[in-house]
């Protein structure tokens, strides 16, 4: 069940308007509640068990390009909002505008800063934004002899370089090696083994980068962009970064490695060219871009491009932004962010950990009961819903891999880890596991 805005930060809204909300996680249940909250009326599809106490949730997958197309015409749908990124892909942004419907998010041209590491990277490099030194492998025998190439140097202040799969692997196609032998075990199986499919049949070997990561979201008309509060995702499954990559265990925002000078580049060296690039190659970006960021010295690089809200990244930029979400998205996708006068934000800081199943990343154990759901909640506490369902019996069961995400909007960040590590406490199920030190850097320097 997630936390509604209070009065007293709930926004006029100009008219009540119809939205469908594509995706099933925590992203797509925080954007339905703010929606909701503001007056809007919303039908999530596929949704779960927390998106139909906010909304109204429609058996259409997200993948379903056809299903969803007929879903928004019939219901008369003013927007679409695509939360993840496979249907942005797949194209369901053309489909929607082929039929006449308003979408947010990117055509699938543009959609492949993400799909495809290997066009990001060329891309980066055709318009001099900066990211790491790169190399693109179809064949796997010939990617390992990069590496061993370049494991000549490692100990001497180098280390292997990053293994990423060309396409979409939902969060856990990047591999950080430690060891040469690690590095070619990832090539071994994303590319011969072929654990993530088509997306690891190409592979992207980086140059790691060292510093500190940050997320950072803008919504974009195709050539204007409103940056939202910048934020850090916790992708590493267990506390201290270890453990496998996930498609992240909790985040904060704003992050102070993300001052108004790294602001002020960010939005300099990689947006602009970003968007100018995009335009002058025949693809004007819609949406939301959100640049993965390597931070050091002051000076950002791009680690990755993603085309959707991240997640759960999305569970703390909601409530930092005071605005109508509805206003500002349905601006970007109109191509006129510009009619959105001086974008508000909230002050304080929001902070949300991941609550997962048993097993995840890898195959999570799912049916079992969650209990703890019906508390009160603190001020400024949410919990959002992700792999959850609803059994026969009325009780709300986990069915995937990042079942709940759970957080608080305070005036302080202490506070707000503070209200929902709380709120965590309460909340069980068998096998239930979660980071504990989520916004560990940002506390540190408190």
């Amino acid at each position: 069940m997630g936390a509604q805005p209070s009065k007293a930060r709930m926004v006029a809204m100009s008219r009540r308007a119809r939205i469908v909300v594509v995706g099933a996680g925590a992203r797509e249940h925080s954007f339905a509640a703010a929606f909701a909250a503001a007056g809007h009326d919303v039908i999530v599809a596929p949704g779960n068990a927390g998106t139909a106490l906010v909304a109204r949730n429609a058996s259409v997958a997200a993948d379903d390009v056809a299903g969803l197309v007929h879903l928004a015409v019939h219901e008369k749908a003013e927007l679409v909002v695509v939360g993840p990124e496979l249907p942005l892909a797949l194209g369901l942004v053309d489909a929607l505008t082929d039929t006449g419907v308003r979408a947010f998010g990117p055509t699938r041209a543009a959609a492949r800063l993400e799909s495809s590491k290997a066009f990001m990277k060329r891309f980066c490099q055709r318009h001099r934004i900066p990211t790491a030194p790169f190399e693109v492998f179809d064949d796997p025998d010939a990617a390992e002899r990069h590496v061993r190439g370049v494991g000549e140097g490692v100990g001497e202040g180098r280390h292997p370089p990053v293994v990423k799969a060309d396409g979409l692997a939902a969060g856990k196609g990047v591999f950080v090696p430690d060891t040469i032998d690690q590095a070619c075990d990832a090539i071994d199986r994303l590319m011969r083994k072929g654990e993530f499919g088509a997306a690891g049949r190409t592979v992207v070997l980086e140059e790691r980068l060292l510093g500190e990561e940050a997320s950072f979201h803008v919504v974009c008309d195709g050539t204007r962009a409103v940056a939202l509060a910048p934020a850090q995702d916790h992708k590493r499954l267990a506390d201290g970064d270890r453990g496998p990559n996930t498609g992240g265990m909790g985040a904060y925002a704003p992050t102070p490695v993300v001052g108004e000078l790294v602001r002020d580049r960010v939005m300099r060296e990689i947006v602009e060219p970003t968007l100018a690039g995009m335009a002058r190659e025949g693809e004007s970006f819609r949406g939301v871009l959100f640049v993965g960021l390597m931070i050091r010295g002051g000076r950002p690089t791009v680690i990755e491009y993603n085309v959707r809200f991240g997640d759960p990244e999305a569970t703390v930029l909601v409530p930092t932004y005071a605005g109508d979400w509805f206003e500002l998205l349905d601006a970007a996708a109109s191509g006129d962010v510009g009619r959105v006068t001086a974008p508000r934000f909230v002050n304080g800081a929001a902070l949300s950990v991941v609550m997962a199943a048993e097993g995840y990343p890898g195959k999570p154990r799912v049916g079992d009961c969650i209990t703890g759901l019906d508390a009160p909640l603190p001020d400024g506490a949410f919990v959002m819903h992700a792999g959850t369902a609803r059994a026969a019996d009325g009780r709300i069961v986990s069915s995937g891999g990042r079942v709940l995400t759970v957080g608080a909007h305070a005036p302080t960040l202490e506070r707000a880890a503070r209200v929902a590590y709380e709120v965590v406490s309460r909340i069980h199920w068998l096998g239930e596991h979660h980071r504990c030190d989520i916004g560990r850097r940002a506390l540190a320097s408190i």
